[in-house]
């Protein structure tokens, strides 16, 4: 099959702050519109959150999350009012929105399908600490040091790819910095680096091979013509409608597409020192919400009963039944309890050596040589 050079296509610029006034008109409607921040259910009023349940926002895919939150509510006999972030958007738009509601009403818990943003927000104080003896039993490097977030259920970065489109000759590239390659580079798709998993990749590239290596890689692919789509789903289409031979992406991604397209393959490229990128979910409260913030003697909006709804279901997220329920859905996460992954018989694949800090710390550089070099 010949592939075609298509030129790098940019997402809108101003994503995130559409979703924002979408979600804010779906707001007075009480409606949903597919693309737009979702309300499940539930209105608020004079921009205060009702007594009734607890408002999560929410990032994940909903498929996966609505399974979760369906049995949460079984269980414990409470509502869980939800927004959703953009599939195009992933986990960014709603990160700025709990910026953006610094002092003012929020929701109370904070479901991301990915870390990295997760601990911008922890380091912009708008997390407050919490301790969840659900988490006892996860370990160490998935728990913030000062209990502001938790994380479970990982997803690995991979490169999906049609050996049908590839040729029966090629091989499996070994590491991601041999993708900066004239066969690899022109056959390429990749999400929008600006958001979701992506921007955590990119971040990591920057972080381990360092601004230098990690621009050449960027301006190689951009120069070769790879191409940039809305998400990781889009790159995974792209993929099994032909239109790219590989793309890079998540582990459920792929998992899910295998349904209709079972000849798609994927690998795990190292990033150099051992292994790929690994992002897990992450749960946290948000600073402001029903819990208040005991740090700064803040009265809990809507009282205690409130706060512990939210702390009820940031126990039920943290927990192990919900990470062997994502592990055994569609998106097949990884659990980061070793022991509910002997259970299941799945293995954590090799994982960089980077601490997830490490990956944060180099997010702003590399957003933008991102935007500098594949948007421009």
């Amino acid at each position: 099959m010949q592939f075609s050079r298509p030129a790098i296509r940019s997402m809108r610029p101003n994503g995130p702050n559409r979703s924002r006034s979408a979600w804010w008109l779906g707001l007075c409607v009480c409606s949903c519109a597919a693309g737009l921040l979702l309300i499940e259910s539930g209105c608020r009023r004079g921009g205060q959150p009702s007594d009734e349940g607890v408002l999560l926002y929410c990032s994940v895919d909903a498929e996966f999350a609505r399974e979760v939150l369906a049995e949460y509510e079984r269980r414990t006999g409470e509502k869980v009012r939800v927004i959703f972030d953009t599939e195009a958007a992933k986990t960014t738009g709603l990160v700025q929105r709990i910026l953006d509601e610094a002092g003012r009403p929020g929701a109370d818990v904070f479901w991301s399908g990915e870390i990295f943003n997760t601990i911008l927000l922890a380091r912009r104080g708008r997390l407050v600490a919490y301790d969840s003896p659900a988490a006892a039993d996860i370990p160490s490097r998935y728990k913030d040091s000062e209990h502001r977030w938790t994380a479970f259920g990982a997803r690995a970065r991979v490169l999906a790819y049609d050996p049908a489109l590839l040729g029966p000759d090629v091989d499996e590239p070994q590491t991601w910095e041999s993708l900066a390659d004239p066969f690899w580079a022109p056959r390429l798709a990749l999400a929008n680096p600006l958001f979701g998993t992506t921007r955590g990749h990119v971040a990591a590239m920057f972080a381990l091979w360092g601004p230098p290596r990690a621009r050449a890689f960027l301006q190689f692919l951009a120069d070769h013509g790879a191409a940039v789509v809305d998400g990781n789903s889009a790159a995974v289409r792209a993929v099994a409608g032909g239109d790219r031979g590989a793309c890079m992406t998540d582990t459920d991604d792929v998992i899910v597409a295998r349904k209709q397209h079972p000849r798609i393959e994927m690998c795990f490229p190292d990033m150099g020192d051992g292994g790929t990128v690994v992002i897990p979910n992450t749960v946290a409260l948000i600073a402001g919400g029903g819990q208040g913030d005991p740090a700064r003697g803040d009265a809990a909006r809507g009282g205690a009963a409130r706060g512990d709804r939210a702390r009820r279901l940031y126990d039920f997220l943290a927990s192990a039944d919900v990470e062997r329920m994502l592990a055994r859905s569609d998106s097949r996460n990884i659990p980061v309890r070793e022991a509910l992954r002997s259970e299941l018989s799945m293995e954590m694949p090799p994982e960089t050596k980077l601490t997830f800090d490490q990956i944060t710390d180099a997010m702003d550089e590399a957003t933008a040589a991102a935007r500098e070099i594949l948007l421009k």
